[in-house]
């Protein structure tokens, strides 16, 4: 081989492998451009939203939350029902209280949610045009519930009505404002309350105008239960908590709900504290409940609850009112 052939066979094997060489290089290049375009699509989704999440087409229930409020109340406040009458409402319920109680039936026996009281018309007392409820510690023994006589021992004793006129937010009467003057019991354990529900529980829904502790005296709190199924309740995170600038128990507060088709609203003193809305709200529209008054001792409304703490009181109810709106 002469000089002249070795350098031709040595130019070509050099440009070979150079060719070879920068096409492995491009090959990575392009590689790793379409990896860096992968991730950025990735990083450009928005916050808190997975890939998969964003590829689910079927639409999945959003659970809200509880709701704390700071609220403004007035000691032995006045409720001013010209106001609301002169804005559309009708009265179609009244008790004041000052006569007696054959507007509503008496619960006797025990309730539920361990609650520890029975039930008895005894610890009910019309007293200078007021309700006045009276938790006692006191051992009987009745009816476990008043659907189930089976006889039970308990050791502590108060009193629950159920009005016998019902109440619904429906096409007739598509607003359902429901009004108490409350003053709330003192002492650990106590769990007054102010509602209403219908039968089955909670297919005709359950509405909580004010649950309260004893042990906590500026707080109380609102609820709603629904179902489509006997004792099966769909709704969670719902309750609303109100604290207010002055104590609930030792004077008296109005406690206000308007049921209307799409909303729950709550109102303190005469000020809006607030509104629920979505959820299963709107199930509960033209469903039949009738309202309650009651005083339970302990239950599952209690955290770490201590029996031996319970120091019992009474709830006074002024009165109580209903109107509707069109």
């Amino acid at each position: 081989m002469n000089l002249e052939t070795f350098l031709r066979n040595f130019h070509m094997k050099y440009i070979n492998s150079i060719k070879s060489k920068m096409f492995i290089l491009i090959i990575c290049i392009i590689s790793l451009f379409s990896c860096k375009k992968q991730m950025n699509a990735s990083a450009i989704l928005p916050t808190g939203i997975s890939i998969r999440q964003m590829a689910d087409t079927i639409p999945v229930a959003v659970n809200t939350t509880n709701v704390s409020v700071n609220a403004n109340g007035v000691c032995d406040y006045v409720f001013n029902e010209s106001a609301v009458t002169s804005a559309g409402y009708t009265k179609i319920f009244e008790d004041n209280f000052d006569a007696d109680l054959t507007k509503w039936n008496i619960w006797t026996g025990g309730a539920y949610n361990n609650e520890l009281q029975y039930y008895q018309s005894s610890n009910m007392q019309l007293l200078n045009g007021n309700l006045v409820i009276t938790a006692k510690k006191e051992t009987v023994t009745g009816a476990t519930t008043p659907s189930d006589p089976t006889q039970k021992t308990f050791n502590y004793t108060s009193g629950r009505i159920e009005c016998k006129t019902n109440i619904s937010a429906s096409s007739a009467t598509p607003k359902v404002r429901i009004v108490a003057r409350i003053k709330l019991p003192a002492g650990y354990g106590m769990w007054p309350a102010y509602w209403s529900y219908g039968d089955p529980w909670p297919t005709q829904g359950e509405i909580d105008y004010l649950e309260a502790k004893g042990q906590e005296p500026f707080k109380y709190q609102t609820n709603y239960f629904f179902g489509r199924a006997a004792n099966r309740n769909l709704v969670k995170n719902q309750v609303g908590i109100i604290t207010s600038n002055v104590s609930l128990i030792n004077c008296y507060h109005v406690y206000e709900m308007i049921w209307a088709q799409n909303s729950l609203t709550s109102l303190f003193d005469g000020n809006v504290v607030e509104t629920k809305t979505g959820g299963f709200v709107s199930n509960l529209y033209g469903k039949i409940e009738r309202v309650v008054l009651n005083l339970a001792v302990g239950g599952n409304f209690f955290s770490n609850f201590d029996p031996s703490q319970i120091v019992t009181g009474s709830m006074y109810v002024d009165y109580v009112k209903v109107f509707r709106s069109n």
